[in-house]
């Protein structure tokens, strides 16, 4: 009898091994799965990616992204970057999806009106940097941002506000200064330009792109040889020698016509806070 009860023990086994090993292969295929699934970078990564060129920056930010479609730090960072790869629509996109997640986050919002800047509609730019203001009104980026905005669709008082109003949250700040110098170059008065920027490049945190608008005042106003000193002080060989080309061409001290004589992008770069 207990030959027959062992035997039946060991059949039911042997029949009910295989339902079982089927019933097993779901779970060990998930767990598989779950062991190869992208994991989020860690911190120190995410610190190093920050570093990296914005090709890069982009590509790590959009898996990042992929990962988890909630990480508001992922897009927006990937927004940055494809503002600094000049691709404006998607840099939009990745930063309104932050918008829509947290209504109230500012950068986000700077982000916005950054990337729309960027591609020349600062129309579009008003409407995020309005609210922005209302949950930051002592931020001077904001202000600064505005006076672009303003500058793109042709209200020139009120981009004249928007930067004494910065100017006021940050006096001699350089990135409103030179915001103002190039407002003051673009309306045809270099020689104001060149004071405000002169002012820029004069203060902490000045960049190389301050520096080559004051060239350009300085060029626009004959002063060449001044102008020469700083392209080269900051760009490569060529490149100086395109600008110096430029200015020479549209001062009227060099038989190229400005249109053969193209300026450099540092003279095309996105100005603001």
């Amino acid at each position: 009898m207990c030959r027959k009860l062992a035997f039946a023990a060991t059949a039911l086994a042997l029949i009910a091994s295989p339902a079982l090993a089927e019933k097993a292969k779901p779970a060990a295929a998930s767990a598989a799965a779950e062991a190869k699934a992208p994991t989020k970078a860690t911190p120190e990564q995410r610190a190093l990616a920050d570093r990296a060129d914005p090709l890069t920056r982009a590509a790590f930010w959009n898996r990042e992204l992929s990962i988890n479609q909630q990480d508001t730090e992922a897009a927006l960072k990937l927004s940055v970057a494809l503002r600094n790869l000049g691709r404006f629509p998607e840099a939009v996109a990745a930063a309104q999806r932050v918008v829509l997640i947290e209504p109230r986050n500012v950068e986000a919002m700077l982000e916005v009106a950054r990337a729309h800047l960027g591609s020349g509609h600062g129309f579009d730019a008003v409407k995020p940097l309005r609210e922005a203001q209302v949950l930051a009104p002592r931020d001077w980026r904001i202000a600064s941002l505005l006076g672009v905005a303003y500058e793109q669709v042709g209200r020139d008082k009120d981009a004249q506000d928007a930067y004494n109003q910065a100017l006021t949250l940050s006096p001699e700040n350089p990135a409103v200064l030179s915001n103002l110098g190039m407002m003051r170059m673009t309306k045809g008065q270099p020689a104001e330009a060149e004071t405000l920027l002169r002012r820029a490049v004069a203060r902490p945190g000045a960049t190389i792109q301050m520096r080559q608008n004051l060239a350009m005042a300085l060029g626009l106003q004959g002063k060449i040889a001044d102008a020469e000193q700083l392209l080269r002080e900051d760009l490569p060989p060529e490149l100086a020698n395109n600008n110096l080309a430029y200015l020479k061409a549209i001062t009227g001290q060099a038989a190229t016509p400005a249109s053969q004589a193209p300026a450099s992008r540092t003279w095309e770069s996105l100005r603001g806070g």
